[in-house]
């Protein structure tokens, strides 16, 4: 007798899973913030989770070291040594076609050792086929969902309305090292709005006061907006005489993770003066919960006309987010964030009080969507980092599990004959709105209420044991059980409310 083997599972670091007692508040979670996103007017889409590796690419930086690529599990050889030969004929003067025949060719004399003729001409076949679609469209895991839904906005630019504003609660895919709050493979839910030629400025207070209020409806500890303006950073900058912003803005970018004192070795190194890294490092330390923070810069004694407007773009932000709860809102000039494609207003969600995380974020970019249509498109996102957010406070054990099944009443099978009249009055509970589950075999009693009680389920249906005999329902919470009229829908909702 042959032996199967068996493949051990074990959990592949970076894609988290959960159990039902903790998918089911996920889901929850989920419902909850889309009916937030919908009170603002935005529309649900869902773009796939590929893409052409060069719309992924178009806005250029480092995103390419975090994209997972897609291809074929194939026994088809070696492909790169045959994406060689294929150069090689090239390189001799050969058309194409040319490179190929000769492919095939060498490659079936090759496989002939050990294949009939038929096989090693099929086996040629299928790796010169692989050969060709590795030449085709290139497509990889998207790595967030600004650039899908900018592609989606260009390829679909006549059909849609604008302002465009859209929602989407997708996972993504980042070839990064997991750690805490950091998976590989992550949901987020994103908001987005896009016009055309201009987007009105009161849309980059609008945003950051949704994503507020769907973190508030999640239930969970205080969070604060910090919030910035890029076109500050860059225009102090430029002030300064900089002349490799984007070396500087990258290295300032890191200032939580490695400290002052690095990051001003890692700028004097860099910048050759020392007192010129001082200067970068004063302004993305300050910080206020009110428009202050204009004051502040201004008083480093930098002037710069693109500066000013990021000071006055901030300011009007800061203004129009006063109704959120007092000090939920922070100007923080440190906030840069790493994506390319952010020109203005900037943002990330922390919780209030704890070392700063992101648990959310976003800003606005000036054309994104211009890598892909002749048209000036300017946006304003933000999205929540949803599993970030979940696997936090279920690690931390802020979240507890909840039931282990969405059924709210178990019906009891007395026994194998009476399965039909248990059938029937699962049937008539579900009609009336209740979530109901058949016992599956005509096991004791003791067994039906154990599986229930194990899955957290509130209710217990008993069906007559005999003709004659009454309903009764068991509260599995109280321990009470009493008898019912099946087809009086007051008295339902009553004793299992």
């Amino acid at each position: 007798m042959s032996e199967n083997k068996v493949y051990k599972p074990k959990p592949i670091s970076g894609f988290p899973e959960w159990l039902p007692e903790y998918r089911a508040i996920e889901l929850q979670w989920m419902d909850k913030i889309r009916k937030v996103f919908e009170r603002y007017g935005f529309c649900s889409i869902e773009t796939p989770s590929v893409e052409e590796i060069e719309a992924l690419e178009a806005k250029g930086g480092e995103t390419e070291k975090e994209i997972y690529t897609l291809g074929r599990i194939h026994d088809d050889g070696n492909p790169q040594l045959i994406s060689d030969m294929y150069k090689y004929h090239l390189k001799q003067g050969k058309s194409k076609e040319e490179a190929f025949s000769a492919i095939k060719t060498d490659l079936i004399n090759f496989f002939s050792h050990n294949l009939d003729s038929e096989a090693a001409s099929i086996k040629a076949s299928n790796q010169i086929m692989a050969l060709m679609a590795a030449k085709e469209t290139r497509l990889a895991l998207h790595f967030d969902l600004t650039v899908p839904m900018a592609r989606y906005v260009a390829q679909h630019f006549n059909e849609l309305v604008f302002p465009f504003k859209r929602y989407q609660m997708q996972r993504v895919w980042r070839g990064e090292r997991p750690q805490k709050g950091r998976s590989r493979e992550f949901y987020q839910c994103d908001i987005d709005v896009v016009n055309v030629d201009s987007l009105p400025l009161h849309f980059d207070a609008e945003l950051p006061a949704v994503l507020f209020e769907a973190y508030q409806a999640l239930d969970i500890p205080p969070v604060e907006l910090h919030i910035n303006n890029r076109k500050i950073i860059v225009g102090y900058l430029q002030g300064l005489g900089i002349k490799d912003i984007p070396f500087v803005t990258r290295e300032l970018d890191k200032l939580d993770k490695i400290g002052v004192e690095k990051l001003a070795k890692i700028l004097t190194d860099g910048l050759g003066d020392a007192a010129l890294a001082q200067k970068c490092l004063a302004i993305v330390q300050i910080q206020s919960t009110d428009n202050s923070f204009a004051d502040k810069v201004r008083a480093l004694g930098v002037t710069n006309e693109l500066l000013e407007q990021g000071l006055n773009e901030l300011t009007f932000v800061i203004d129009n987010l006063k109704h959120l709860p007092k000090d939920s809102v922070v100007a923080d000039l440190g906030i840069i964030r790493g994506l390319d494609y952010y020109t203005g207003t900037v943002l990330e969600v922390h919780f209030k009080g704890k070392a700063r995380m992101a648990i959310g974020g976003g800003g606005r970019y000036d054309d994104l969507a211009g890598s892909f249509i002749n048209q000036k498109l300017p946006g304003i996102g933000v999205s929540i980092g949803f599993t970030r957010l979940f696997s936090i406070l279920v690690e931390d054990g802020y979240i507890k599990p909840g039931p282990k099944s969405p059924t709210q009443i178990l019906v009891v099978l007395p026994e194998e004959s009476r399965r039909a009249e248990a059938a029937e009055t699962a049937r008539i509970l579900r009609q009336q709105g209740y979530n109901v589950e058949l016992f599956h075999s005509d096991s004791k009693v003791k067994r039906q209420l154990s599986y229930a009680e194990r899955k957290g389920i509130p209710f217990v249906w008993f069906p007559p044991f005999e003709d004659g005999k009454p309903h009764e329902v068991k509260n599995m919470t109280t321990g009470t059980q009493s008898q019912v009229d099946l087809s009086n829908v007051e008295s339902l909702r009553e004793i299992l409310k």
